[in-house]
């Protein structure tokens, strides 16, 4: 029986930013969503969120993770006294609590189940997470005996300077029994240079401590400026792209591609460089990305081709091409089999099978139907100043080049447009549609042009001599 407690209520000054430090963003995740989608293996019997900092931003941008318990720390005086916040929401609570932290947001899984595994195997008061660095400057440091019972645990800032040559560090990540810890709590000072009441007091006043070291110690990095968000960024993308790469996707040029934790790829995908995978996204085998593109919250079917193109928010269908240089964006939806060329943008369309849109076209609020062709500059006119309407095609119909649709429209099926049309009433089947001024044509136009020009000429130069 384990309870989760996330300490999330700082401010992050150094971050710089308005924004709560713990919902910056890191592989497509908020830092704290990370943290805590690391304890949903051990599907915990709570999980209470301590919020401090612009608390009401933070609870909305997790209202929608069931199961959360929020707790208020009006006052950010230290871990110590976040976590005395807690003594109400666990009153008559005979289990242990696990305390993490909303900015640490590398942890594995399975470095916290051997954590918990290590502290009731052992019947442990308190089990903390260290780990080993070469530089562990800006960490409390961890004194144990040779079997790993913790002796003391001193912060870097009140360390003096042989205690900071210990190179076992604490991660900050604790499980305690959660009776031993209640009882000390009231009772923690804050008797350092901070003047705040540290977690740490109450480790070695509650019974028996055991350290236990992570593997990888990059796990236990924390985020307290946007350096080390980057680093942390780098440490995951190379996570990321190791699993993907091991699953039969291949990354050309890795360093250069981007990829969302977020993201679903199946075998044989291939990424070409300068390609970024954002969000809620799924590539299926055989499709070729990149190089230069941006997928973000989208769908791609089997063997899609995507060059240079941003495609945002949308669905394509299996066997279609897609730029270079196109735009699919407001939730289109793209057959089978099409070819969206250079220079097209979609917004909020959906295309039928085997419908081509080749090159220099907008649709925008546009339905087609099946094989239908959209030739060269064709717009569809969806905006009065005030209201989006829709474009409706049949069937096998075709558009002239430099062609407007303006909506609210229907076209039906096996309608020709001739190039030039500026079509705004309703079409019905099998029709051709000529919708453009009639063709004048003065023949000699150059010459009355240059005569006319002289004479004007001659008239300015008469004036001037009398």
């Amino acid at each position: 029986m384990v309870v989760v407690a996330i300490l999330a209520a700082g401010k992050g000054t150094r971050m710089k930013s308005n924004l709560p430090k713990v919902l910056h963003s890191l592989g497509g995740k908020s830092l704290v969503e990370r943290v805590i989608e690391s304890v949903e293996p051990f599907s915990p019997e709570r999980r209470l969120v301590i919020v401090g900092y612009q608390s009401q931003q933070v609870k909305t941008a997790m209202a929608e993770i069931p199961g959360l318990e929020f707790v208020e720390q009006t006052l950010q005086l230290g871990t110590g006294h976040a976590i005395q916040q807690l003594l109400p929401y666990l009153e008559g609570y005979t289990g242990d609590l696990l305390i993490l932290n909303g900015d640490v947001p590398l942890l594995r899984a399975e470095t916290l189940k051997n954590l918990l595994q290590t502290h009731q195997e052992n019947q442990n008061s308190c089990t903390i997470l260290s780990a080993q660095l070469s530089n562990p400057q800006g960490y409390g440091r961890v004194f144990c005996d040779c079997d790993g019972i913790v002796q003391k645990i001193v912060e870097d800032k009140d360390c003096t300077s042989n205690q900071r040559e210990n190179n076992r560090v604490n991660a900050g990540i604790y499980c305690f029994r959660w009776p031993d810890l209640a009882k000390f709590l009231p009772h923690l000072a804050a008797n350092n240079a901070q003047k705040e009441y540290y977690l740490t007091d109450a480790v070695t006043e509650v019974g028996k401590v055991m350290a236990v070291d992570v593997e990888d110690y990059q796990e236990i990095l924390g985020i307290n400026d946007r350096l080390q968000l980057a680093t942390a960024n780098d440490i995951l993308q190379r996570r990321i792209k190791e699993k993907w790469l091991l699953a039969g996707v291949t990354l050309i040029d890795p360093a250069s591609i981007t990829i969302d934790e977020t993201v679903e790829l199946q075998p044989d995908v291939i990424i070409e460089p300068q390609t970024h995978l954002r969000g809620k996204t799924m590539i299926q085998s055989g499709s070729r990305i990149g190089p230069g593109s941006l997928i973000e919250n989208s769908e791609l079917g089997q063997n899609v081709t995507v060059q240079y193109s941003v495609v945002t928010d949308s669905v394509v269908q299996a066997e279609t091409r897609i730029g270079p240089y196109a735009h699919l964006r407001g939730h289109s939806e793209v057959g089978a089999g099409c070819r969206i060329g250079n220079f097209v943008e979609l917004k909020n369309t959906q295309l039928g099978d085997r419908t081509n849109v080749a090159h220099l076209s907008y649709l925008g609020d546009t339905t087609t139907g099946t094989q239908v062709n959209i030739g060269a500059g064709t717009i569809t006119a969806n905006y009065d100043g005030v209201k989006k309407h829709r474009t409706k095609i049949g069937d096998r119909t075709k558009t002239g080049s430099n062609s407007v649709l303006v909506a609210p429209i229907t076209v039906g099926n096996d309608v020709y447009i001739a190039a030039g049309s500026t079509v705004t009433e309703d079409v019905e089947n099998d029709a051709l549609v000529i919708a453009r001024s009639r063709q004048v044509v003065k023949p000699g136009w150059k010459r009355k042009t240059e005569n006319s020009s002289r004479s004007q000429e001659s008239g300015v130069r008469s004036k001037t001599l009398f």
